[in-house]
């Protein structure tokens, strides 16, 4: 047995399958084509972005 005391839905594994791809460099686009999505849109809204991914985006600024 796993040990998981939350309930987990099928739907809740999609929502992360599609975060981690994104997290690991997968572009939208092609997350989109993966999942069956007709809109982008509709990607975006089931992707969810760490805290840590957002950590790591550099600024153009710095460069300056």
């Amino acid at each position: 047995m796993a040990g998981i005391n939350k309930p987990v839905a099928l739907h809740w594994l999609r929502h992360s399958y599609e975060t981690h791809l994104l997290e690991s460099g997968t572009d939208l686009r092609n997350i989109q084509e993966l999942v069956g999505h007709n809109s982008s849109r509709t990607t975006e809204i089931y992707t969810h972005v760490s805290i840590k991914s957002l950590q790591q985006i550099k600024s153009p600024f710095d460069d300056l």
